[in-house]
């Protein structure tokens, strides 16, 4: 019996992480219950409740917070355009709704919000500005690429480069709640993830890749609700099941910024990337999830990373 009940909690995390992916996907656009429930393959009346009581929100609620935090973060990187504007683009077609909802989610007015973190900027840009001094990105042209690199004094940093990535099909394990520096939480997912590749031939396959995927901003979204996805790359056919799924990370021009880390730099380097890289390069983050890229083993307690995120210019 125990067996038959992990089977089916599998299988219903399995539906409920395929509509995850769909709502993160069409976060913008108009999404109702039927919809989303039909591609859990779930019945319309039984499935808020399965989707609550497994992720803790109900989809309504999830979709109101992900399309809040999705506004948050434009009002963060685009201090010139309209909110009204951003609301629309977030899947906002009633301005006053946008309003009232961002204010009682983060308890200050969007222009308040703004306002606060430009006044938080001001306070941090002496200390940046004299970083920056030091590890100032270095911008050349690579002759064998044919592309714009990027090199710093930041002895971590190995180099960046903007570059076009190709649609990757991945498998995935997803979890949600804190992460930041739990190795032992990384570890599991990754050995559940083997323990699913490899009797069925998909570790170390041409070019296969380890992945994380961080699906929210930690800077925004309080850090019981964040999800992070651990994926390896697979052929587009691959059949998923129970707690492993399935999704395409997007096409894209990326920043790819490559250093060797030990365990606890990871956060210094994703601070590096939107501090010190960003204002120096011309370029905006784009609206898709982040992730990294690990191209070789750890050694001696150091992980090589290409920290990944997608960029359009200024």
């Amino acid at each position: 019996m125990k067996k038959v009940n992990e089977h089916l909690e599998k299988e219903y995390i399995f539906r409920i992480n395929k509509s995850l992916d769909y709502i993160e996907k069409n976060i913008s656009q108009q999404l109702t219950l039927e919809e989303v429930a039909a591609i859990a393959n779930f019945s319309k009346f039984h499935f808020n409740r399965i989707f609550q009581a497994i992720t803790g929100e109900t989809a309504y609620q999830l979709i109101l917070r992900l399309r809040l935090e999705k506004a948050a973060i434009i009002i963060t990187q685009r201090p010139n355009e309209n909110i009204s504007e951003i609301a629309l683009k977030c899947g906002f077609t009633d301005a006053s709704v946008f309003a009232r909802n961002f204010k009682s989610y983060f308890k200050v007015s969007a222009s308040q919000y703004r306002e606060q973190l430009a006044h938080k900027s001001n306070n941090r840009q002496e200390e940046r500005t004299k970083q920056q001094a030091f590890e100032r990105p270095t911008p050349y042209f690579c002759p064998s690429s044919k592309s714009l690199k990027w090199k710093s004094n930041m002895v971590q940093n190995k180099g960046v480069e903007v570059k076009e990535l190709p649609t990757m099909t991945v498998a995935y394990i997803r979890h949600i709640g804190p992460y930041k520096g739990e190795a032992q939480l990384f570890e599991r997912l990754w050995n559940k993830l083997f323990a699913w590749g490899g009797p069925r031939g998909l570790i170390g396959a041409p070019n296969f890749k380890l992945i994380a995927v961080y699906h929210d901003d930690p800077n925004v979204t309080i850090e019981d609700k964040l999800r992070m996805s651990v994926c390896i790359t697979v052929p587009t056919d691959t059949k998923v099941e129970g707690e492993v799924g399935k999704m395409e990370i997007e096409n894209g021009t990326y920043a790819v910024a490559r250093f060797e880390l030990g365990k606890d730099e990871f956060t210094e380097a994703w601070n590096w990337v939107y501090g010190v890289w960003f204002p120096t390069s011309g370029y905006q983050p784009d609206d898709k999830p982040c992730f990294e890229i690990y191209p070789e083993e750890p050694q001696n307690g150091k992980f090589i990373v290409d920290i990944c995120v997608p960029v359009k210019p200024m």
